[in-house]
């Protein structure tokens, strides 16, 4: 029936391709509840390019203001311009509240449902960023982050297992990418909003911080106007409502028999209380190890760190401010662009194959930087020519184009394709935890790494690009059009690695696939 994806009580999807279409109220459901992704990403564009206007730094940040002086002076240090643990907690913040709120809407998502989770995340937002805008001091900044942080906890707990629970097996790759296409629109929305807010004296940062106001309230009001999944519905014993939505979604009165398998799946996945200790088995080590290192290469790749701070890299390249965020933008147009190719070619060319050539091109794209920057040190006002720092956008727009149709997505969507019944909701959570966790880190880290190790950070990076390639290469089996429920018998009980973790009497054995 409907997959999937990071909750335990999906329908078996083989019986419902053969009955459901995709239908009009699926598609606009998808997309509504996806907005949640605009949220996410204009949160992750605005910061970088409001911490590079001079208004906002003299009013919260007045050190980095007064070496941003110095530097335009021609008498700084380009590399750590930016360089402020204060500046960096303020990013930061919002991914280390998320990482907290998680674990409060697993609970949520389980008992409460999904579509009242996301309503609670859209309040956070709507909190988060009328403090923001308001802001006095930076007591008001960082709550209205943290707040922000809330919201991006709540939101992508749910919203990845509403996307997978209404997803037909055919184009449950697309689908569940739509979420990270919704983000990469929103950094290009910020993108685009902090470039004509940087050119208003003295409150265009305020305009950039309220702007988010847009992509929160589009998230309220299309929580409030879905109707949760099946799955929630019947899990939390509504199931009428249940029945009634899985009418709409499928297009056909004729879902009996995935109403059925519901219920069942339920029944199954309610006996085990403990999913977190039951994630800790030794059957569910691969998925587990997928969980956490997928999200942890997808950071290590760096591109949270360029995309946080993208205008600061800029002006560090030594483009200026207007020249860093128009820039900003191109990046933003190439990271929509090139999602959309990973939803084209995900149900096509597959997972691993996305992966590898990503990792191939990535890798080329940071040493190529590496090497131009290595001859062409801009500190002391030696800025690069306009040939040569032309070239390191062109090089930065390919390795953000690489990863928006590979790690960026798919960092997302296999984690959620591989755990068993009883643990995708627990799984779900690991998968959040860590991902928050480690953009966190990164974030946290970026402007220090920056200013140390300066243009050896891409080579940094580009090392870590190798090693997840390697990784994907040796042990990442493909799950293109693998029914959920089958992941252990067809992908993991047949890879050379992980097919010792998998005892055959732990299988699940289905009604669908004894049919």
């Amino acid at each position: 029936m409907w997959p999937r994806g990071g909750y335990p009580m999906e329908a078996l999807e083989v019986s419902m391709d053969s009955e459901a279409k995709i239908t009009p109220i699926l598609i606009i459901t998808c997309v509504l509840v996806a907005t949640a992704g605009l949220m996410f990403g204009y949160d992750v564009g605005n910061s970088g390019g409001v911490t590079s206007m001079d208004d906002f730094l003299e009013k919260f940040f007045p050190s980095v203001f007064r070496r941003k002086l110095m530097y335009d002076n021609d008498n700084g240090s380009a590399y750590c311009l930016f360089n402020s643990e204060t500046l960096q907690v303020f990013t930061s913040s919002l991914y280390l509240a998320g990482i907290i709120a998680t674990f409060f809407a697993s609970y949520t998502t389980r008992h409460l449902g999904r579509k009242l989770t996301m309503v609670v995340a859209g309040f956070f937002f709507i909190s988060g960023v009328v403090l923001g805008a308001a802001a006095q001091n930076l007591g008001m900044l960082f709550t209205g982050r943290i707040f922000l942080g809330c919201g991006v906890g709540f939101a992508n707990q749910a919203v990845p297992l509403f996307l997978s629970e209404v997803a037909p097996t055919k184009i449950r790759g697309g689908l569940n990418i739509l979420f990270q296409l919704n983000v990469t629109v929103g950094i290009l929305f910020a993108n685009l909003v902090n470039y004509g807010a940087a050119k208003i004296h003295p409150w265009g940062w305020r305009l950039s911080l309220g702007s988010a106001g847009i992509p929160a309230f589009l998230l309220t009001i299309g929580a409030l106007l879905v109707d949760d999944t099946p799955t929630s519905l019947v899990e939390r014993g509504r199931i009428e409502e249940g029945k009634a939505v899985l009418k709409k979604l499928c297009g056909t009165d004729n879902i009996e028999s995935e109403l059925k398998e519901i219920m069942e799946a339920t029944r199954v996945a309610q006996q085990v209380k403990r999913p977190f200790r039951e994630l800790l088995q030794r059957h569910n080590r691969p998925p587990l190890v997928f969980a956490i290192f997928l999200q942890i290469f997808q950071q290590l790749t760096g591109i949270n760190a360029i995309l946080f701070y993208s205008p600061v890299l800029f002006i560090s390249l030594g483009l200026g401010n207007d020249a860093s965020l128009y820039s900003a933008v191109i990046l933003g147009s190439v990271n929509v662009l090139s999602t959309l190719v990973s939803i084209y070619s995900v149900d096509r060319v597959g997972r691993r194959l996305l992966l590898l050539e990503a990792g191939v091109q990535m890798f080329i794209s940071l040493v190529m930087i590496t090497v131009v920057l290595h001859w062409h040190v801009i500190d002391n006002s030696e800025d690069l020519s306009h040939g040569t720092a032309l070239f390191v956008v062109v090089m930065i727009c390919t390795y953000i184009a690489s990863f928006a149709w590979s790690w960026g997505p798919l960092g997302w969507l296999i984690p959620s394709e591989t755990f068993q019944l009883e643990t995708r909701s627990a799984g779900q959570s690991v998968t959040v935890c860590v991902n928050l966790l480690s953009t966190f880190s990164i974030a946290q880290a970026s402007l220090s790494m920056l200013c140390h190790l300066q243009y050896g950070i891409f080579a940094f990076f580009s090392g870590w690009v190798v090693v997840m390639t390697v990784f994907v290469y040796f042990f990442l089996p493909e799950t293109e059009n693998v029914p959920i429920e089958e992941i252990s018998e067809k992908v993991w009980k047949k890879h050379w690695f992980w097919k010792r973790f998998i005892d055959d009497d732990r299988i699940p054995k289905t009604s669908v696939t004894s049919a």
